[in-house]
């Protein structure tokens, strides 16, 4: 029998950091999250006829946060959790990993104000799962992370790095895979065509800014979701003067087409 979504365990690789050891099993064995993780998609597949938000998409967000995280560590960028309250780089990838995995927790309600509903869902759930932190690490990590979640909407304001740093991870969850469900259902609009005119999403290191994000596309449909999703979240997430995005087509289809994006300052 072919595994369920809520029997698929997320995966990101934890790097030797403990404490998101801790916070990857108690995710993959909380009942409660995964359930709620299937009846996201239940309402926006199923009921509504939008991609997939569900355990497939927190895993891609999921990892593609940590891996921007990781990058600006490496390049000695200071989170925000460790600027204001002197926690080590270690619950600053525990608040992305959260915060990508429960930022559309609403949608199990509704997809119309999701954002305020996840709130509430993932409160509960970090206060009872978070018990091998101390009370003043978990308060501080629940805080941040509630943070990521509000400010993953499209008008969000982050304050965190690791905040847009989640903001930013959610809109690069857009290559043609996440569109397959509503596109081969018949529903043919801007969103799912320019969905499937993403070929792949790459998270690299880059030379003039630390990440460089390249975008390859099959169709140049393809460029609504950098100019219209992409652009609009990274601009304001905070981490736009850390990244550099480059869209471009491969292939003899159509007339390749190089754009490159600059958000913020050099």
């Amino acid at each position: 029998m072919k595994p369920q979504p809520s029997e698929i365990n997320i995966h990101v690789p934890s790097h030797g950091n403990e404490i998101l050891e801790k916070a990857i099993k108690m995710v993959n064995a909380n009942k409660e999250l995964l359930t709620l993780w299937k009846i996201n998609n239940v309402n926006a597949i199923e009921r509504l006829q939008m991609s997939d938000h569900g355990i497939v998409h927190f895993q891609i967000v999921a990892n593609i946060a940590l891996r921007m995280t990781r990058i600006l560590l490496k390049n000695n960028i200071e989170l925000s959790v460790t600027k204001n309250y002197g926690l080590s780089h270690k619950y600053a990838e525990l608040i992305v990993f959260l915060g990508s995995i429960m930022h559309d927790l609403g949608i199990s309600v509704h997809r119309d104000g999701h954002e305020e509903f996840s709130l509430f869902i993932a409160n509960n759930i970090l206060r009872e799962s978070l018990t091998f932190l101390s009370i003043e690490e978990r308060t501080i990590v629940i805080s941040e992370t509630l943070h990521t979640i509000t400010s993953h909407r499209r008008a969000g304001r982050p304050l965190t790095l690791e905040a847009g740093i989640v903001r930013v991870a959610d809109a690069l969850d857009m290559s043609k895979g996440r569109s397959r469900i509503p596109y081969e259902a018949g529903i043919v609009d801007i969103h799912s065509v320019s969905a499937a005119g993403i070929e792949s999403v790459e998270i690299a290191e880059g030379i003039k800014k630390p990440i460089q994000i390249n975008i390859l596309m099959n169709n140049s449909a393809g460029l609504f979701q950098v100019d219209d999703l992409l652009k609009n979240k990274l601009g304001g997430s905070g981490i736009e003067k850390h990244v550099a995005v480059k869209a471009y087509i491969e292939g003899e289809t159509e007339k390749k087409l190089m754009k490159e994006y600059q958000v913020g300052n050099e």
